[in-house]
């Protein structure tokens, strides 16, 4: 890992506080597992709100989608597509990031301690660092939001009557749905998540800060992108769960507005605002705060290797 520690431009840590200041670029191996830990954290710790959420936005209604009811169905999914969907995404982030920056200043390298106040770095690598992760996160999101609606029984049912019904394009139906919901979702959440942190690190007297500050920053982020973005959840939503509650199936992103609007009104556009906001904004915690703290705790390991 000599290789590893030469280009660990990494945020500032404090190993005996464990304080981190805000971040610049991580070497992509070790984003990749801090990545992981961030994702199955998240996902499995408030899978219930984000079934809650996806019932909300069925064309079905709540109720008939589940309710209440069986609020860890699809959890079997979600767990096996978090660690690597997440890890992929970071990978990605930390890799273009220092790319996208020298780019965006006509390769002047020697403003490579300005990063952190590049916004058109964050906002770019984020987009690609989404591209990459939805290869994993749409199929993942397929299964699991048709297992939490009750469309399957189970994991196994889900994966082998999607199959046969569409072959492996069933498992990727709203992947530039999803991709165009994510990439304005990361041009808002993260350059907004960089600039939180360097302003409480400037509240803090330039000092490094902790774990769960940057997770907070994290959450706020989070919570301004997921309410601008949720029109575009809904219609990835719908995409992927195919059928209205005619049982008549979506034909594309367009067919969808068209259909949600004229039938159920515009109001429909923001069904489940609520409840994404929240599982993003506590979601937000957990994802960045894990984050974060492995990257405080792995770091100093990863220099001595």
């Amino acid at each position: 890992m000599e290789s590893a520690q030469s280009e660990l431009n990494i945020i500032e840590c404090d190993h005996n506080n464990n304080n981190i200041s805000s971040s610049s670029s991580l070497p992509s191996s070790l984003a990749l597992i801090c990545g992981g830990i961030a994702g199955t954290s998240v996902d499995v710790c408030l899978y219930p709100i984000d079934t809650l959420k996806t019932r909300m936005q069925s064309p079905q209604g709540f109720l008939k989608s589940g309710g209440f009811k069986g609020i860890y169905k699809g959890l079997s999914a979600a767990a096996l597509g978090s660690a690597p969907g997440a890890a992929l995404f970071f990978c990605g982030y930390e890799t273009f990031k220092p790319i996208i920056h020298r780019l965006s200043l006509n390769n002047n390298n020697n403003a490579h301690n300005n990063m952190n106040n590049n916004p058109i770095a964050h906002s770019i690598s984020a987009g690609l660092g989404e591209i990459t992760a939805c290869l994993i996160r749409v199929p993942t999101e397929i299964v699991k939001q048709r297992l939490q609606t009750g469309q399957y029984n189970n994991f196994n049912h889900a994966i082998i009557s999607i199959y046969k019904q569409q072959k492996i394009k069933g498992f990727y139906v709203g992947y530039l749905t999803t991709v165009s919901r994510e990439i304005p979702f990361s041009f808002i959440q993260f350059p907004i998540w960089e600039r939180l942190k360097i302003l409480w690190c400037q509240h803090n007297n330039n000092n490094s800060i902790l774990p769960w500050q940057g997770a907070l920053c994290g959450s706020i982020a989070g919570s301004i992108a997921a309410a601008a973005t949720t029109p575009l959840d809904v219609i990835k939503t719908r995409l992927m769960l195919r059928n209205d509650k005619q049982n008549i199936a979506y034909k594309g992103f367009f067919d969808v507005c068209k259909r949600v609007y004229r039938d159920e009104g515009a109001s429909t556009f923001f069904k489940g605002t609520s409840a994404r906001v929240s599982w993003i904004f506590i979601g937000g915690f957990f994802f960045f705060g894990a984050y974060e703290k492995s990257q405080a705790l792995l770091t100093p390991l990863w220099k001595q290797c």
